[in-house]
């Protein structure tokens, strides 16, 4: 299969500061600002699909106290610069703030768009007026308008375009995957590296600091540093990416490296790949290779659902870090293909309910869970095709999930939607 794999880790493993979704809202928002010429007096008025409403309703947003959609447009446009892309709230000054707060923002929810949609439209005072939107990937501008003026028209869905990540990677098997981690040149990683350092700092500074619920640094507090055992390691690892989860949704001003347009995603496939690299010994090569296998997995899932869904990413970045786990321990296909399938006969089902301070239970909850899988396949204990969604191969088992998350899961969002409303309606 002639694919750059490389090429396509590079183009996803890029830093946010922050949530994603609501980084996106302040970087379309930024882009309205750019094409007024960052007039001031404006009116917003935000249209978001009901996933981007979700994944800003309880996130901590980068450089304010206060939380939603409307406040990420809002510095979005005062800061009024989409340079830093997806970091776009890695420095905004108090001048900027104020602005921010005095802006009037209104949100409307429209249906029938990509579960990734967010559009704005910036009114000033003096009539001139400009719209950007972004759709399908976080910081994919689809839609530019000044003034009447079109300056970009691309289709709203990126689903048939021949260079989407998603319809590159649907179709790898683990035996490709696996290829790659192996031969792909070390030179060439230094990205790699970068990410696992980046998303340990976040991690290492939430176990220090404390953010949130502090599930993370609450359930590393009884293993030891190094781990003394497997088990620990794989607990502590777990333990480790929940507290980078912990910061990031309490709004900590530190980057991390995303994967699938999902920062708690990148790293779930990245922070207990390290801490089990170095309870085993391995070299920073080594280590480098296991994050392709999880960075990798994790995309090929994603590549089955939305982005933005009403499956909880983590659980399925959880069993791209099982499989490289699984890779660090010396296991081939057969062993992966065992954890992806006692994890999809346990977990499947888990919900997205929104980016917020309980992201980080369910990622140690599925890091967990991946720890179990792990451990059953080292002893060749895996369910078999009788199992309720899993399938008689892999490609079966992963489009049963699919299917699971596409179609049964639909009225499941809408119902976790109107729920998160009517409570904020009622606050």
């Amino acid at each position: 299969m002639d694919i750059n794999l490389l090429e396509i880790l590079k183009k996803e493993m890029v830093p946010a500061m922050g949530c994603t979704e609501p980084a996106a809202a302040a970087l379309c928002s930024a882009k309205t600002s750019e094409l007024l010429g960052a007039l001031p007096n404006v009116k917003l008025s935000v249209k978001a699909s009901k996933d981007m409403i979700k994944n800003t309703m309880g996130v901590g947003i980068p450089s304010s106290d206060k939380k939603g959609l409307n406040i990420a447009a809002a510095l979005g446009y005062a800061v009024g610069n989409t340079g830093n892309g997806l970091s776009i709230l890695s420095s905004v000054t108090p001048k900027q703030t104020d602005m921010a707060l005095k802006l009037d923002v209104t949100t409307e929810l429209v249906r029938d768009v990509p579960a990734l949609f967010i559009s704005v439209r910036a009114d000033s005072s003096d009539g001139h007026y400009a719209v950007a939107t972004i759709s399908s990937r976080h910081d994919r501008f689809c839609q530019l308008e000044k003034d009447g003026q079109v300056l970009l028209s691309l289709p709203i869905s990126d689903k048939k375009n021949s260079d989407d990540t998603a319809s590159l990677v649907r179709d790898l098997s683990i035996e490709h995957v696996i290829d790659f981690a192996n031969t792909v040149d070390f030179k060439n990683l230094d990205f790699v590296l970068k990410a696992v350092s980046t998303n340990m700092a976040i991690a290492e500074h939430s176990i220090k600091n404390g953010f949130g619920l502090e599930v993370g640094r609450t359930m590393s507090a009884d293993i030891p540093m190094p781990p003394a055992s497997l088990k620990d390691a794989l607990s502590k690892g777990a333990a480790y990416a929940a507290a980078g989860s912990d910061a990031r949704m309490s709004g900590c001003s530190m980057p991390v490296i995303i994967n699938s347009g999902s920062g708690n995603q990148g790293i779930t496939v990245t922070v207990p790949v390290k801490i089990l690299a170095d309870y085993l010994g391995c070299t920073d090569e080594q280590m480098a290779r296991a994050v392709c296998v999880s960075e990798l997995v994790g995309l090929i899932l994603a590549a089955h659902k939305n982005r933005l869904s009403a499956l909880c990413g983590v659980f399925t970045a959880s069993i791209g870090t099982a499989c490289a786990w699984a890779y660090l321990l010396g296991g081939g296909p057969a062993m992966m293909k065992g954890v992806l399938n006692t994890m999809v006969g346990n977990l499947s089902g888990i919900i997205c309910d929104g980016a917020k301070g309980t992201c980080a239970l369910k990622i140690y909850s599925s890091l967990e869970c991946a720890s179990m899988s792990v451990r059953l396949a080292m002893r060749n204990k895996t369910p078999g095709k009788e199992s309720g969604i899993v399938g008689s191969s892999i490609a079966e088992t992963i489009d049963n999930l699919a299917r699971l998350c596409n179609e049964g899961m639909e009225e499941t969002d809408n119902t976790v939607v109107s729920i998160m409303i009517a409570k904020e309606t009622r606050c």
